[in-house]
């Protein structure tokens, strides 16, 4: 019996390494989001996509990585942006990311196990004979060699892939313009921390990693980037300005305070300094010294959005609702009503708890979520306008929106089946009310099956 478990484990152990990564936190900002996908659009464009069909999503994770995980969404980590000196260098991520899209490598995962299981599969089922046949050492090595040569085949399946995805995005690089630099230096990052903490560089070491050795990337694309034509372009300066401030303003929400201000120094009186600080200040509750920051950043220019939105996020965060109004209604003017914007700005509406703004409240938070369905934020305050009003079915419809996006499915049936109830038969809102009752049945079932 033992012995069984230890090959349904090796089975097990050998399935679970293809697994899809696992859901994580999506950090969430307009002007990052904006950046992001225009850094993007060229290259998605260079890889024959549609712009519009590809998003790319930042994840809340400091360790430097970015990964595919199925469809046409490329996440980035967090702390690959904050360990980036330039756009171009994300770009180069990019650019390899779509080429494991392009590739379709997710799709084709399967093939590298399947491949790998054949091995697996046939040294146990070897192992079992001369274990049935009383030679249970001999049996035991066979299944321990089996397993090291499945886990090896499977590895240089995704060696593999990783090449072709360097190759293809050398190619969407060049396609685009876009010099493949970038790409370059944040392989020698990559290299450095393997140095850093002592990852062997030899041959042998090849073997048993996922990616090629970083010195052998860098060897090859340099070979390709070094003739292209896009070598020597330069840098774009308005997606390099924006990227420095989008990397402040991330580091600034996520690091401790402490560590922002010895970063970011009050000495430094730049925009990317002064939007660092004012997250910082925010953090600690020095209200005053955030709206300082804030104030310094309007005066450089009174007409940006993010700065208005980042002045009334101070305010409305702060307890002072009716004073974050101004900023918020003008930052979701000047986006045109930019989602995440006007949820805030929705959300400062109703925080004045003056029911006159409910109105306005309504029409900006519905603008909202037609613009970006997948938004639990703005359809739970949607859902406190449509209570304070008495609606409670499309307070109810409101809150399983909301409930199925945050995987709460027993609550979104509950919540969708009340709202079907009171809404008029046949409506749009009725049917939406059906529709996510069915969605969360399917993914209740879909984890009863996972267990």
């Amino acid at each position: 019996m033992r012995i069984l478990s230890r090959l349904l484990a090796a089975l097990a152990a050998l399935t679970m390494a293809a697994q899809p990564v696992a859901a994580q936190s999506i950090l969430r900002d307009a002007e990052t989001e904006a950046l992001l996908q225009d850094m993007a659009d060229p290259l998605i464009e260079a890889a024959g996509l549609e712009p519009g069909n590809v998003e790319v999503v930042l994840i809340n994770d400091g360790s430097i990585n970015a990964f595919v995980a199925g469809g046409q969404t490329v996440y980035i980590h967090s702390g690959l942006i904050n360990a980036a000196d330039t756009a171009n260098e994300v770009q180069g991520v990019i650019a390899h990311e779509l080429g494991h899209i392009t590739g379709g490598h997710v799709n084709r995962i399967s093939e590298g196990m399947s491949s790998a299981s054949n091995i697996s599969i046939l040294s146990l089922l070897i192992a079992a004979a001369a274990i049935a046949a009383g030679a249970g050492e001999a049996g035991m090595g066979i299944m321990a060699a089996g397993q090291q040569a499945a886990m090896g085949k499977f590895l240089a399946f995704s060696r593999v892939q990783e090449s072709s995805a360097d190759a293809a995005g050398a190619e969407y690089l060049s396609k685009a313009g876009i010099s493949g630099r970038g790409s370059l230096e944040f392989f020698k990052k990559l290299q450095n921390l393997e140095f850093r903490y002592g990852i062997k560089q030899n041959d042998d070491a090849t073997f048993s990693r996922t990616h090629p050795l970083s010195g052998d990337r860098i060897s090859t694309l340099r070979e390709t980037y070094v003739i292209d034509p896009a070598w020597d372009a330069p840098d774009d300066t308005d997606i390099q300005r924006r990227f420095e401030r989008v990397k402040a303003k991330l580091y600034g929400f996520q690091a401790e305070p402490k560590k922002t201000l010895q970063y970011y120094p009050e000495t430094r009186q730049d925009i990317p300094a002064r939007y660092a600080r004012a997250y910082a200040y925010h953090k600690s509750a020095l209200v005053d010294k955030a709206l300082s920051e804030t104030e310094g950043l309007l005066q450089l220019d009174p007409q940006d959005p993010y700065f208005l939105e980042l002045k009334g996020q101070v305010l409305l965060e702060s307890g002072r609702p009716v004073e974050a109004l101004e900023p918020l209604r003008k930052a979701t003017v000047l986006t045109r009503s930019e989602p995440l914007i006007a949820s805030m700005f929705g959300h400062a509406l109703i925080a004045t708890e003056d029911k006159t703004h409910f109105e306005e409240a309504e029409q900006v938070l519905r603008a909202a979520v037609g613009r970006d369905r997948l938004n639990p934020f703005a359809w739970y305050q949607l859902g406190v306008v449509y209570a304070a009003r008495g609606d409670m079915p499309r307070a109810r419809l409101a809150s399983a929106e909301q409930q199925v996006m945050s995987r709460q499915y027993a609550l979104a049936i509950r919540s969708a089946q009340f709202a079907e109830a009171g809404l008029p038969t046949g409506s749009p809102d009725w049917i939406r009310a059906q529709d996510i009752a069915l969605q969360a049945r399917a993914e209740l079932e879909r984890e009863q099956e996972r267990r």
